[in-house]
């Protein structure tokens, strides 16, 4: 009987995918997500009056004082993430661009649909976001948080008065969506579909994990993402 020999492939590496500024915002942008939203909530529908003296029950002001500070975290957050950008790896930029012109991302986008819908097994291997991900991201994280700093900072500069410098950077939204009270009530919807983006982001993030070819999870804490069955080490993405 002849002898057979088996050639040995080598296992798939580890990708050192989300580098540390990029992780950094991630957690930073989250813990700002949700304090903007319990605060925010409690802005709109506020704690019923306690008696006594304003300056000894000051709740609510602590309250807004907590809501404007996370306002101000969140966009220097956003501005840092977008430098990064600029000067990090190619995983750093996926958030900010869809390459509508390249037909293989336009594949695995409906491939990684089917995986979410169940018509799929498994869904194809990325080192950075799936097109899903990176679709969702987009709307929902870049352009959504722009969208609540604007509007947010725009009802702020009524607070902080004419010829503040949030009114003269951000005063013009006002008029420009029709009243405050329009402005207010479109924050506060962004601030619902911001939660709902998180509940499903949280779900796609863990199921991935659990039946994708790819760590998920592990990789926003950690760096590296890896196929299953992947030993240590690994390789960089290219700039």
């Amino acid at each position: 009987m002849a002898a057979t020999t088996t050639v040995p492939v080598a296992d798939p590496e580890p990708v050192y995918a989300f580098q540390a500024p990029v992780r950094l915002y991630h957690w930073v942008n989250a813990l700002c997500i949700l304090t903007l939203a319990a605060t925010g909530y409690l802005i709109a529908h506020p704690l019923p009056t306690v008696v006594g003296e304003a300056s000894d029950h000051f709740i609510m002001g602590r309250i807004r004082l907590i809501h404007f500070t996370a306002g101000y975290l969140l966009a220097v957050s956003l501005a840092g993430r977008i430098y990064w950008a600029l000067v990090g790896n190619a995983v750093a930029r996926q958030i900010f661009y869809l390459p509508v012109w390249r037909p293989g991302w336009w594949r695995e986008l409906f491939l990684e649909l089917a995986f979410y819908l169940f018509l799929r097994r498994d869904a194809p291997a990325e080192a950075g976001h799936a097109p899903l991900a990176q679709l969702a991201m987009l709307l929902f994280n870049t352009l959504g948080s722009l969208f609540m700093i604007f509007t947010g900072f725009a009802l702020y500069s009524e607070g902080l008065g004419h010829g503040s410098w949030a009114d003269r950077a951000f005063g013009w939204v006002i008029p420009w969506m029709g009243d405050a009270e329009r402005v207010s009530n479109w924050h506060l919807l962004g601030m619902w579909i911001l939660l709902g983006f998180v509940i499903l982001h949280i779900y796609m993030a863990v199921r991935a994990d659990i039946v994708g070819r790819t760590t998920s999870t592990s990789a926003i804490l950690g760096g590296w993402r890896s196929p299953k069955g992947a030993r240590p080490g690994g390789t960089r993405p290219r700039r």
